[in-house]
């Protein structure tokens, strides 16, 4: 069975780049002024998480080197900017009504499913309990407003 994860890279503790627990942390030159600012990556993403400004060192010349709390507070700001773009990209492919019907709550969810070659979207029905109760595979296009959701659940969660 092979490991299809990305090997971890040595760790690297330099005055302008940092690598460390599947981050890299390096100063490049701040194309805004002429100061400097660092670059945070994720191992396995394509694109820096997180550019910042960073400070001069003494001479007013060069960058200042990092140490483990720069770089740790790097980390911890990137790891947060990775987290709440997640959310975002959740909460814009997944659409909820919470619906009432013979004494019972139901939470209605329309998820966007992302697929290459085969887009969809799964209809749901959550109970006041936390179980799911149906899921249907529905066109990327189909129509989710309140009366529809309201009339699923009348009809039993019936395939629409």
């Amino acid at each position: 069975m092979s490991d299809e994860r990305t090997p971890a890279e040595p760790e690297v503790m330099e005055p302008t780049f940092w690598r460390k627990n599947g981050w890299t942390a390096r100063v490049i030159k701040n194309e805004e002024d002429d100061g400097w600012a660092v670059e945070i990556r994720k191992q396995g993403l394509s694109e820096p998480v997180l550019i910042s400004p960073w400070v001069m060192g003494r001479d007013k010349k060069n960058p200042k080197p990092f140490d483990a709390t720069a770089f740790a507070t790097f980390v911890k700001t990137a790891s947060e900017v990775l987290d709440r773009s997640a959310r975002q990209r959740e909460q814009a492919m997944t659409k909820k009504l919470s619906i009432a019907w013979e004494g019972r709550w139901y939470e209605v969810r329309l998820e966007l499913v992302a697929d290459e070659y085969e887009p969809h979207a799964l209809l749901s029905a959550i109970d006041d309990a936390g179980a799911t109760v149906a899921k249907h595979r529905v066109p990327v296009n189909f129509k989710f407003t309140r009366d529809v959701a309201n009339q699923w659940v009348r009809d039993g969660f019936r395939e629409p």
